[in-house]
């Protein structure tokens, strides 16, 4: 075994683990990051998914709303976004017409919302956005800072804006809000996106979700990450070594043993033992943050144990010869331009949790689709954007990973995929399937990852996208917050073991916040023992 010392050792090279290795090595301190795969970027990257075809889809990850601009201009960060002209497109259960929102043309939505039964919903669409415009621009400066307290949060919205949002059901003020089925559906999906509730959750788990889905960078817009997800991942990545940091990729952490004596300091450090091109190595770290879900950690602690984490989506990226056209006769670069939401109507959302809930695929399956392609073509090969080609990413929702528990993954990724078709071609007036790209082998352009894959392919727990189930982006009033790791939200049970990723409290989605504010912990606790 070889030994390296350092102040931080962060298991996996995912966006957040960059962004703490770059804080950190900006601050002047030794870090190295160790991640399992062969390329950096985890869950944020960009992949050739078919053979022989130049496009660089975005794989896992698609959107960027949540990633603050801090974090981008303190790291020098080369990542640009582009905003997409339109927000959504939700047709009509009959097919004859669809709410289109449109960012730039007010006029054009609110014929859009007579077009489909909803004019009185127009008024009331703008004054609930100006409500989470409101949350957004409050709560959202507060995620790069120590931790608030409920009642410090409670104080700084207002009792209205507490109560709606915060204290009752999401999908009860959404029904209260709106009177079209349609418009509480398209509204109701950002707060089951990776989240399996009902509309009336009890829990609030659909709370927490829709809170992190309307607060991004105090608006809420989600937004192309351009040249792909790669592309912030690799300027991370980059920034990361311009300041130091030392980042190996091909590394399979092991352990992580006790605190001991580094030799060269004498003080606390903690070993990390991982294999790298079939010899083991060990790196002793004052400091380890974990880029990993909660039961990866205890697995890497030699406490592994069962867990109840379920993800609860389908993911689907395909290739187009060209976009689809739409039974409503919508123009297609409309209608992918943004959002497109297929059978996920607020009564259709519900009935969706019912149906999974006693272990069915839906049916129909809500799925909403994303086109990265129109907004930014860069992604495509040359060849591709002269003839015409378009990426499709299908993200299917209330399907959670209890349906893969007891089945074969590769039948149920079939039938997931099946039904994924089904619910697409429900809204088209044409075959989707005869529209796939065929790859260098002939076989169609179209692959489908269940739960299950995504906890193989990326360590997340049932294939939960978030890691875990979100928390509020504050503690309880009674919380202890006596150590740097508690009042930043990345602590777990151990010293000196940080989570630096999702599983950090206001964690989740791209965002970098959980990487920033481990390396403000470690930073903080350094400073506090100088």
């Amino acid at each position: 075994m070889q030994s390296h010392d350092v102040d931080v050792a962060i298991i996996g090279g995912g966006h957040n683990g960059l962004v703490a290795a770059a804080y950190l090595a900006q601050a002047g301190k030794s870090v190295v990051v160790l991640e399992q795969h062969d390329v950096l970027g985890g869950a944020a990257i960009s992949a050739k998914a078919f053979d022989g075809v130049d496009a660089k889809l975005s794989r896992y990850s698609y959107l960027v709303s949540l990633l603050p601009k801090r974090i981008i201009d303190d790291l020098g960060l080369d990542v640009t976004t582009a905003p997409r002209r339109y927000g959504s497109f939700s047709p009509a259960p009959d097919g004859t017409a669809g709410l289109l929102i449109d960012k730039i043309d007010a006029e054009a939505t609110e014929r859009s919302f007579d077009s489909v039964g909803a004019g009185s919903d127009f008024e009331a669409w703008n004054k609930f956005y100006a409500k989470t415009e409101t949350i957004a621009q409050r709560l959202f400066p507060t995620v790069l800072e120590p931790l608030k307290t409920e009642s410090e949060v409670r104080d700084l919205l207002g009792p209205e804006l507490w109560n709606e949002f915060f204290a009752r059901p999401i999908g009860e003020t959404i029904a209260d809000a709106f009177e079209s089925d349609l418009v509480q559906g398209t509204v109701m999906t950002d707060a089951l996106i990776g989240t399996f509730a009902s509309n009336r959750d009890a829990e609030l788990d659909a709370n927490k979700c829709f809170l992190y889905h309307v607060i991004g960078n105090q608006t809420g817009e989600w937004n192309i990450p351009v040249g792909g997800m790669g592309a912030v991942t690799s300027s991370m990545a980059a920034r990361a070594r311009e300041f130091g940091a030392e980042l190996r990729s091909g590394c399979e952490v092991l352990s992580i043993g006790d605190l001991g004596s580094d030799t060269t300091t004498d003080s606390p450090a903690r070993n990390v033992t991982y294999r790298q091109g079939g010899d083991a190595h060990t790196v002793s770290a004052r400091f380890v943050l974990a880029n990993v879900a909660r039961p990866v950690l205890e697995s890497l602690r030699g406490r592994s144990s069962a867990h109840t984490i379920e993800g609860a989506q389908v993911k689907v990226n395909m290739m187009l010869q060209r976009l689809p056209k739409l039974k409503p006769g919508t123009d297609p670069v409309a209608a992918f331009g943004g959002t497109l939401h297929i059978n996920e109507g607020f009564k259709q959302l519900e009935t969706a949790f019912e149906q999974a809930s006693r272990g069915e695929i839906p049916n129909p399956l809500p799925c909403e689709i994303y086109c990265h392609s129109i907004t930014d073509p860069s992604i495509l090969g040359d060849g591709l954007r002269k003839s015409g080609a378009q990426t499709l990413t299908v993200f299917a929702l209330q399907t959670p990973h209890s349906l893969l528990r007891d089945n074969d993954n590769t039948v149920m990724r079939q039938k997931l995929q099946d039904a994924v078709i089904d619910s697409i071609n429900s809204v088209l007036s044409e075959d989707i399937r005869d529209l796939l790209l065929v790859d260098a082998n002939g076989k169609p352009c179209i692959e489908t990852k269940t739960t299950l894959d995504l906890e193989r392919a990326l360590g997340l727990p049932g294939g939960n996208i978030f890691h875990a189930p979100l928390s509020w982006p504050f503690v309880l009033d009674n919380s202890p917050l006596s150590t740097p790791a508690e009042r930043w939200g990345v602590d777990t049970p151990e010293p000196r073991i940080f989570f630096c990723g999702s599983t950090a409290r206001r964690g989740g989605a791209v965002s970098g916040i959980g990487g920033h504010n481990a390396a403000m912990a470690v930073l903080e606790f350094d400073q506090g023992h100088d």
